[in-house]
């Protein structure tokens, strides 16, 4: 958990601030939008991959590993910004780098806490983990959006200390009490990945799931624009844009903490699609005001609902997957997850800079309610999903049964 938090705490703070940056430089929301792709093209071409790995090694090292490499990167900003820089070009060629590590990382780090976790409190560890994360995202943009004020290049060592910190809580974390595989070639791994796509297509749950947040959160998600927002329709700097970032995560966290307390039960399934259309509904207040208070209201509620729809799809995706797949199902989930926020990213620029800013948040939100009237349609052994027991005993009968057939 605070392996999670640490990282968090600098991948979202620093993200931030080189938005801020970036918007500074060009003054352009496509700039934003390119840097959004940036993000996601490592994380979309690797991910795959990167889940075998996961799967066929030590989840702690495969983690650490990708850690050492953020924390390269943020030192390697650190000395571009600290040079008093003309071009966006070597922070774009950074963040692409940052994504190759980050491909390796997410896999691992999200299974981790499953594996060690026992099966009766499985939920709350993953809402718990959710906490953790989303405190090292508020914490994060506050904190770094201060530093900025003193030095536009510390920001970027802040973030390197957050990362080598979180290595330093991988150190006291045990080998975790599953079976692990052993490695194997390039072929196996490439094979592996494809297994990966082909669980999740032929299950109706997982695909649904997974697919509904891809594009909701494509059309709906509007944190890349958030400097210009910032800037064009609020009026606030680096602090203001912090604080506006933090929203994002004290909505989510708060919310993380509550499902840990008091996990969802019933209805996991319908309160998945209703989550959504909220998430959409209250992106389109967001893209109205002009309004600080309600722009940070609006961000913390869109939030808040958007943490119950991933806790669900975080407990529902593991527990439908047998373990022995586990590590690369998430990492092909990641690469939907990663569509979802750093090409939404790039498809709000794109929106953005035809549209305009309103135009473009507006847009967004009612594609989000679009796509959630489709997939309440096509969609129905999701939006039937009752108990998260109903899934687990599901994904036990497949991983027994495959252990059982000879390879």
């Amino acid at each position: 958990m605070l392996a999670s938090f640490f990282s968090a705490f600098a991948q979202i703070g620093q993200i931030t601030i080189i938005g801020k940056q970036v918007f500074d430089m060009t003054g352009s929301t496509l700039s934003l939008g390119l840097l959004g792709l940036a993000e996601f093209l490592p994380v979309a071409l690797l991910s795959p991959i990167t889940g075998s790995v996961a799967d066929r090694f030590d989840r702690r090292k495969v983690f650490a590993g990708a850690l050492v490499g953020e924390t390269l990167v943020a030192v390697l900003l650190f000395l571009y910004i600290w040079s008093d820089p003309s071009s966006i070009l070597p922070i774009f060629g950074l963040v692409l780098l940052f994504g190759i590590f980050r491909a390796s990382a997410s896999p691992a780090s999200r299974a981790l806490p499953i594996d060690l976790a026992p099966p009766g409190v499985l939920e709350r560890v993953v809402a718990l983990r959710t906490f953790s994360f989303m405190a090292g995202a508020i914490v994060g943009p506050v904190a770094l959006g201060f530093v900025f004020v003193g030095g536009v290049a510390l920001p970027y060592l802040v973030a390197a200390g957050g990362f080598a910190a979180a290595i330093a809580m991988l150190t006291l974390v045990p080998r975790p009490p599953v079976r692990q595989h052993r490695p194997a070639g390039a072929r196996q791994v490439v094979r592996d990945a494809f297994e990966g796509l082909r669980f999740i297509r032929r299950t109706p749950i997982v695909f649904g799931a997974i697919s509904l947040d891809l594009f909701a959160v494509l059309f709906g998600g509007v944190i890349a624009l958030l400097p210009a927002i910032a800037e064009e329709r609020l009026g606030v700097g680096a602090v203001g844009l912090g604080w506006l970032r933090a929203a994002v995560g004290i909505g989510a966290a708060g919310t993380a903490l509550t499902l840990s307390i008091r996990p969802l039960r019933r209805h996991v399934g319908r309160q998945l699609l209703t989550m959504v259309a909220m998430f959409g509904i209250l992106t389109i207040v967001l893209g109205l005001t002009r309004s600080f208070a309600v722009a940070f209201i609006a961000l913390l509620a869109a939030a808040a609902v958007d943490a119950v729809s991933m806790f669900i799809r975080a407990s529902l995706v593991p527990l439908a997957t047998p373990e022995h797949m586990r590590g690369r199902v998430l990492a092909v989930e990641n690469v939907f997850i990663g569509a979802s926020n750093e090409l939404g990213a790039f498809e709000s620029g794109v929106t953005a800079a035809l549209f305009g800013l309103v135009g473009a948040i507006f847009f967004g939100g009612a594609g989000t309610l679009v796509v959630v009237a489709l997939w309440w349609k096509f969609f129905p052994a999701l939006r039937s999903v009752d108990r998260f027991e109903e899934v687990r005993s599901s994904a036990t009968s497949h991983d027994n049964t495959n252990r059982e057939t000879p390879s």
